[in-house]
């Protein structure tokens, strides 16, 4: 399917995913802005999520990467930058892993390379939180303005302890394409599987952001917003060389 798609500015194309349950323009905004002045800064709404209505999780993350393909596609962007947290990263590295050639560079930040040995824990915690958010009504309110889709089908997909794609995750080590992982630095599952896979492979660089956890992105928006800038500058400037030497 073809994403609800927003395009702001003008440059080198740089693809902002979002997390779950957010739209493409609800997150990265401080990211977005900052960009746009440099960038053709790309903000799809993933299947399910604000104006991309389907009501189909039955395939989430290999559906998400073809529909981000096919959207890319129709809008004639041969490769791109991709920057996604948490739901948005998984399916950017899904997007990687199948369609290699279109990625310039990956930024990933709240995501798990490998499965934790509190994993059922941690999941069992997650349903519960889930459930606290279906009972608060100014949250439930909120949701239902931004997404035309019922979005109450999207949480039914991690209720499933099966539902983390761990088999795509695992596949970053072998990326050769630059890659940036940002995490922070309270949540240590993702801290050591970031700086696991750093360590194994060049292509992949890692930086732990102090005074922040899973969605580092908004927690230190500008210390994640000054590094990605580095990053795609050095992606950009390599790019640049090769093409002229």
């Amino acid at each position: 399917m073809i994403l609800h798609t927003t395009i702001k500015g003008d440059g080198p194309p740089v693809v902002f995913l979002h997390t779950g349950l957010q739209t493409g323009l609800t997150d990265f905004q401080h990211q977005s802005d900052y960009f746009q002045k440099n960038y053709s800064v790309i903000l799809p709404d993933l299947r399910g999520h604000g104006q991309s209505l389907s009501e189909d999780f039955s395939n989430f993350f290999e559906d998400c990467a073809a529909d981000l393909f096919e959207t890319l596609s129709q809008l004639r962007f041969k490769q791109v930058h991709i920057i996604g947290c948490s739901l948005g990263a998984l399916v950017g590295v899904i997007f990687a892993n199948r369609y290699p050639d279109h990625i310039l560079s990956l930024t990933i930040s709240g995501i798990l390379t490998e499965k934790p040995e509190n994993w059922i824990d941690s999941h069992q915690e997650e349903v519960k939180n889930q459930a606290i958010l279906l009972e608060n009504k100014e949250a439930t309110a909120y949701f239902d303005d931004i997404h035309s889709s019922e979005w109450r089908k999207f949480i039914d997909l991690a209720r499933n302890e099966d539902w983390y794609p761990f088999n795509e995750t695992s596949k970053i080590q072998q990326f050769t394409f630059p890659t940036l992982f940002l995490v922070g630095e309270s949540n240590s599952s993702e801290t050591d599987g970031a700086v696991s896979v750093a360590r194994q492979n060049n292509n992949v660089h890692c930086a732990v952001i102090p005074f922040a956890g899973h969605l580092v992105h908004i927690e230190q928006s500008e210390i994640y917003t000054v590094m990605l800038d580095q990053f795609l500058t050095q992606v950009n400037d390599c790019k640049e060389d090769l093409l002229t030497s």
